[in-house]
């Protein structure tokens, strides 16, 4: 599938933006949502992922597919609310500063999205054509089970074992790569334990 190109051309942008939502916003907002367990804070964070989005759209290029940048942006938007909410609930601690300062050093946006879009990209790229293909349906585009298996001429059995095989593989590519001096390496073997 074409993936949609943001060309900063006024009205085009705004075509292709409708484009994107209406092509992600549903599986961008059940990722969230397995995250955050709460509908009406789950459709806030969808709203500010797609605000991002606009806000970032020259960023996104052929190199960098707009379903990777959403999915690692929703992901970390919905750590980022959990972490605020886990603040709110160490209030009573004394050195609470200290704690918000280990917070920022440890998740700078910006930074750790980038990483964490060059590391995924990798470690998808080294999987067979095949899974790739598998993952790319299922995971960036939201495709189901049953969807992708039709696009591939496979039996949805095989599709599930391939997601299944491609996220063990995955975990294990960015452990053996990233993982033992990354953030970024940590937070997308965390993100791919909770698909």
């Amino acid at each position: 599938m074409v993936q949609p190109q943001f060309r900063n051309e006024g009205l085009e942008d705004l075509i292709t933006f409708d484009q994107v939502y209406n092509q992600y916003h549903r599986v961008i907002y059940s990722n969230i949502f397995k995250l955050i367990k709460d509908h009406a804070i789950a459709e806030d964070i969808l709203q500010d992922v797609f605000f991002a989005l606009w806000e970032n759209r020259d960023k996104i290029n052929d190199e960098r597919p707009v379903s990777a940048w959403l999915f690692v942006v929703s992901y970390n938007k919905s750590i980022s609310y959990l972490k605020k909410k886990v603040k709110e609930s160490l209030k009573y601690v004394e050195n609470y500063k200290s704690y918000e300062s280990v917070a920022e050093e440890i998740f700078p946006d910006k930074v750790l999205i980038e990483a964490q879009l060059n590391i995924l990209e990798d470690a998808v790229n080294a999987l067979s054509p095949q899974r790739q293909k598998v993952f790319r349906l299922c995971r960036f585009e939201g495709k189901s089970q049953k969807e992708t298996a039709i696009i591939l001429g496979l039996s949805t059995e095989s599709v599930k074992d391939y997601l299944k095989q491609s996220k063990y593989f995955i975990q294990e590519y960015v452990s053996s790569k990233y993982a033992a001096d990354s953030i970024a390496g940590i937070s997308i073997i965390f993100i791919l334990s909770n698909l």
